[in-house]
């Protein structure tokens, strides 16, 4: 993974370092609007705990946490930062042409194949029941 380190010109990019494989643009049909009506407020919409409002407005990405897709490789296309966990998620386009959103499995990189299933090798990313370990 290539690392982009920044040029000194303030204090603020100081020792700054930036990750250039991971993306910023999500998948369309896999994110949607998260309804926030929270921010301290109560059901009335009155502020009741100071100090919790703001922020920037942050769509959803629907990650695929149950990895369904039995014995179907696929390919880990983009890494992007997931603005709602403090986590990094992967595009993975499986074989059958279904895209879904999974959690960056640490070490991974962009091109790396997956695959979910009972008989499949145990490896970085593979997916497997506990009965199969």
């Amino acid at each position: 993974m290539a690392i982009h380190l920044y040029k000194t010109s303030t204090p603020s990019t100081r020792n700054g370092a930036v990750d250039s494989q991971v993306k910023s643009n999500p998948r369309n049909n896999l994110i949607y609007g998260q309804h926030h009506c929270g921010k301290g407020r109560n059901a009335r919409g009155i502020i009741t705990v100071r100090h919790r409002g703001g922020g920037h407005k942050r769509l959803y990405r629907k990650i695929d946490f149950r990895r369904n897709a039995k014995d179907i490789y696929g390919r880990i296309v983009t890494i992007e930062y997931d603005p709602n966990r403090n986590a990094y998620i992967c595009l993975i386009h499986y074989g059958d042409g279904e895209k879904r959103y999974i959690l960056h499995p640490r070490g991974a990189i962009i091109g790396d194949t997956i695959v979910s299933g009972t008989e499949v090798p145990i490896k970085m990313g593979n997916a497997l029941p506990l009965s199969a370990v």
